[in-house]
């Protein structure tokens, strides 16, 4: 007869129980949040999916694509004093983020919220300070963090092929005409996190000081709702292990097609992408200089992206393609398959997400990370303000 020992036992039933934990969600602003919606209904490990937005039409209309299959919150109140919502994912507009993140965590409830974190290094405080309290998880859904180029250069760096990093390029470029109010006249800093991020998370380290100039005019009335007077931002960051990057955001009056780009600097090899946002990388490996020849020479390939949806349940494998979704359009762009916009990330950030609360452990992009990223792009902003002078980042 085969007995199985005690430990044996206890892993079996404890992941046999990992995996039929179920996780009941609220999703809280159905605007550029719709796009989440479906992956968490899809999600093996999601219960109840509750919807809330200040639009009770879009609310609507998405439960309506959803087959009617979600709850329906009339407030957010209502969602913090739902004791049956275990986690709460913030897609609301920037300056509700800091207060909205405290109010989650405060109930007792795990947290994600998209980017920027905050926007002031005193809400970020808050936040690292309430969840600390809660001991509930925080993640910032830093979308560049889980696209196809960024899991592409993580896997180079891991092969040690940069050889020894260099230096970072960042760059976001997007023209925000039309856009909700509450975007006319915000520091491009401020949102400078899919800029800022992939640098940080490939550093090793963590950005500790910042140059950061401001240039540019735009219209006076621009200027009125956050005393900023620069459509484009360009920042000079140093790393605690001596590493130098750069970035640039631009959010007015730029004429620049939409972009997000990602360039790493190595001694063996380079990565470049950033040209137009649907290109394929430019990946340079370093050939050293022969005897009697000056200079080293570098092959240049233009490297198409594999998708990483293996390391996701299968249930969401079809979530890692698709166009960005269109608030304006909604159930449209989700027939088309919206759900894996910003480059197959969304599936990848609702997965990992909802497994670091279900596993009782910290998400990747978690208050710390999430809080250098974002305190970056503040204290840039602060430094442009300052005409370059250098602003040291705090720790959190």
């Amino acid at each position: 007869m085969f007995f199985l020992s005690n430990n044996i036992i206890s892993y079996i039933t404890e992941t046999r129980n990992s995996i039929m934990k179920k996780l009941n969600v609220a999703l809280v602003g159905l605007g550029f949040g719709g796009a989440f919606a479906g992956i968490y209904m899809e999600h093996p490990n999601v219960g109840e999916l509750t919807l809330y937005d200040t639009n009770p039409n879009t609310v609507r209309q998405l439960n309506e694509y959803l087959g009617g299959k979600a709850k329906v919150a009339s407030s957010f109140e209502e969602i913090l004093n739902d004791s049956s919502i275990d986690a709460v994912h913030l897609v609301t507009p920037i300056p509700l983020h800091a207060d909205q993140s405290v109010a989650v965590l405060n109930a007792g409830k795990h947290c994600a919220c998209t980017v920027p974190m905050a926007t002031s290094l005193e809400d970020i405080r808050r936040i690292v300070e309430a969840k600390r309290k809660s001991g509930k998880n925080y993640m910032m859904m830093e979308t560049t963090l889980y696209t196809y180029q960024y899991f592409y250069a993580a896997q180079m760096k891991k092969e040690g092929k940069f050889g020894k990093i260099q230096f970072f390029r960042g760059s976001h470029y997007q023209d925000m005409a039309n856009w909700p109010d509450y975007w006319m006249g915000l520091p491009p800093m401020w949102y400078g996190t899919h800029a800022i991020g992939p640098m940080v998370a490939l550093s090793d380290s963590r950005i500790c000081r910042v140059n950061c100039f401001g240039s540019g005019t735009m219209e006076e009335w621009l200027h009125k709702q956050y005393g900023n007077p620069f459509p484009v931002e360009s920042a000079l960051f140093e790393f605690e292990n001596g590493i130098k990057g750069e970035a640039t955001r631009s959010l007015f009056e730029c004429a620049r097609i939409y972009q997000e780009g990602m360039f790493i600097y190595g001694s063996d090899a380079c990565f470049e992408w950033g040209f137009a946002d649907h290109d394929d990388p430019y990946i340079s490996t370093f050939i050293p200089a022969q005897p009697g020849i000056r200079g080293g020479r570098t092959d240049v390939k233009v490297t198409p992206m594999p998708n990483h949806y293996q390391s996701l349940p299968e249930e969401l494998w079809h979530f890692t393609v698709g166009g960005n979704y269109d608030p304006l359009n909604p159930q449209d762009s989700l027939k088309k398959g919206a759900g894996g916009g910003h480059h197959g990330s969304h599936p990848h950030l609702v997965h990992e997400f909802v497994t670091s609360c279900i596993e009782e452990r910290k998400p990747w992009i978690d208050e710390v990370l999430g809080a250098n990223i974002t305190a970056v792009g503040i204290c840039a902003h602060e430094s442009a303000m300052r005409n370059g002078e250098p602003v040291i980042v705090p720790k959190f």
